[in-house]
C-alpha cells in the first residue's frame, strides 16, 4: 500500500508538470506547477518514511531551479 502511494504521487506529479508544460495562462501554470512540487514534496516523504531514495527530478526542473 505504501509503495502504492509512492507511485501515485509521482504519477500526478508528471500530470501537473506534463500540464504546467503545455499551459499558456501563466496564472494556471503557477498553480500546476505548485501541485507538481507538492506531490513530489510528498513522494520524497514516503520515500524517507519507506527507506528508500528520494525519487529524481526531471531534467526540466532542475535546469529551472
Amino acid at each position: 500500500m505504501s509503495l502504492d502511494l509512492l507511485t501515485q504521487y509521482i504519477e500526478h506529479a508528471l500530470t501537473f508538470e506534463r500540464m504546467a508544460d503545455a499551459e499558456q495562462n501563466q496564472g494556471l501554470k503557477v498553480d500546476f506547477e505548485r501541485q507538481a512540487t507538492a506531490y513530489r514534496r510528498l513522494a520524497a516523504n514516503r520515500a524517507r518514511k519507506l527507506g528508500l531514495p528520494r525519487p529524481s527530478i526531471p531534467a526540466r526542473r532542475q535546469r529551472a531551479a
